[in-house]
């Protein structure tokens, strides 16, 4: 509702007194259009979950540079010059002409990387002035607070603000949550993602569309947005009251949303391919790379010999990783959590779990997966303040140690 404050007029003069000229015409101190209001409540009704998040995110950060005094190691290069986040830099200073020979013969093209978060990581540096780096670090971090509430707007609108303040703090805390904090792009993906689908849940269907597309032009799972907005159309249609005809055009605007969302991903796949020469150049691309979709073949394979070799550790929680990811898709149907999110995570699920390339960052690749915290969420946000409070303070705390162990590592988890 607007509000609209305006100042009541000055009390008429006394007959008896000489004319004067009249006041000039006040401005009302305050007018806000019924989007504006509507902005600032969503903005006070996030900022509990968002300054917890936000905190969260601080303190794994926090704990990383003092565990990297001890190791001697440079934090921010931790944070935005390794990895992954190496690749994104080079494509932002050099393009995408970047490739490098590996020592097994390997032809590892930067083609493999979608681009929108290097083209972000570019603009910023331009305007900022700061180094390719640390541009990436300061999208990755707007990108992660958009992310959080992003994700709070999605819970709240199902279970309410308690459930979904759990949520937000449950996604910060995950073990590999650092990667949040990293110039990766999993938190502008997770952004664009978070938001689509709750334009979608809110039938805004071109503005679900748009960002499906930029999700897609962030990461390849951007595909798992588009398909959950064909089924959130289609479970629109399905529950659509007879009785009631439809607005003008608001199939029309679901079609347009549902063509929108696999543009980007589509696009830049189709523009390898053309560099390439060949149809399915990504794929190629990709294979050099050692990556690929087996539905799960390889991961099986790895985790038997890893067992063979002795590592039973590292593989009974790899395997618990998958297993919890994929028993809250079933659980979360029973509750209620709306179809088009448990698409979206199954989809995302499918595609880390059954890809063939490196198994130690499948953790990481069920990063945006964030809807399969649901039924844990909901079960906090149902018991006991205090209880929640305390497992909610030790899932923070192993975070962070975590985080800061892996980035002083040898590699990925």
């Amino acid at each position: 509702m607007a509000v609209v404050r305006l100042l009541s007029p000055a009390a008429p003069a006394a007959p008896a007194a000489p004319p004067v000229r009249p006041a000039a015409q006040v401005v009302p101190a305050e007018v806000r259009t019924p989007a504006a209001s509507a902005l600032s409540a969503a903005v006070r009704r996030a900022a509990p979950a968002l300054a917890l998040y936000t905190a969260i995110r601080a303190l794994g950060v926090a704990v990383l540079f003092v565990w990297s005094g001890f190791t001697g190691r440079n934090p921010w290069v931790l944070l935005s010059e390794r990895w992954d986040s190496l690749w994104y830099t080079r494509i932002a200073e050099h393009g995408y002409a970047f490739a490098v020979q590996a020592p097994d013969g390997r032809h590892l093209s930067s083609m493999a990387f979608f681009p929108l978060f290097p083209w972000l990581e570019q603009t910023v540096s331009a305007v900022t002035r700061l180094s390719a780096p640390h541009a990436g670090l300061l999208v990755s971090l707007l990108a992660s607070v958009a992310a959080a509430w992003g994700i709070f707007a999605l819970a709240d609108r199902t279970y309410g603000r308690r459930a979904a303040t759990v949520l937000v703090v449950l996604w910060a805390a995950l073990p590999v949550g650092i990667v949040q904090s990293m110039a990766y792009s999993e938190s502008l993906f997770v952004a664009l993602a978070a938001w689509s689908l709750y334009a979608a849940v809110t039938h805004r269907w071109i503005t679900a569309g748009l960002l499906a597309s930029l999700a897609g032009l962030t990461r390849p799972v951007g595909l798992a947005v588009a398909a959950a907005l064909l089924v959130a159309a289609f479970c629109a249609w399905r529950t659509a009251r007879p009785a009631v005809p439809p607005a003008p055009g608001r199939r029309a605007r679901a079609v347009l949303g549902c063509l929108i969302a696999p543009l980007g991903a589509a696009s830049y796949i189709l523009w390898v391919g053309w560099e390439r020469g060949a149809l399915f150049g990504y794929l190629d691309v990709q294979g050099e790379w050692g990556n690929g979709f087996d539905a799960g073949i390889a991961f099986a394979r790895f985790v038997a010999a890893s067992m063979g070799a002795g590592a039973w550790a590292g593989v009974l929680v790899l395997l618990a990783v998958v297993l919890l990811s994929v028993w809250p898709h079933w659980l979360g149907l029973r509750q209620r959590v709306p179809v088009p999110l448990v698409v979206y995570s199954a989809v995302v699920t499918l595609l880390a779990v059954g890809a063939s390339g490196y198994f130690g960052s499948k953790p990481r690749l069920l990063l945006p997966a964030f809807p399969i915290l649901f039924p844990l969420a909901l079960a906090l946000a149902r018991a006991r303040p205090a209880r929640a409070a305390t497992l909610l303070t030790v899932l923070v705390a192993l975070s962070a140690a975590y985080g800061a162990f892996w980035l002083n590592g040898s590699g990925p988890p």
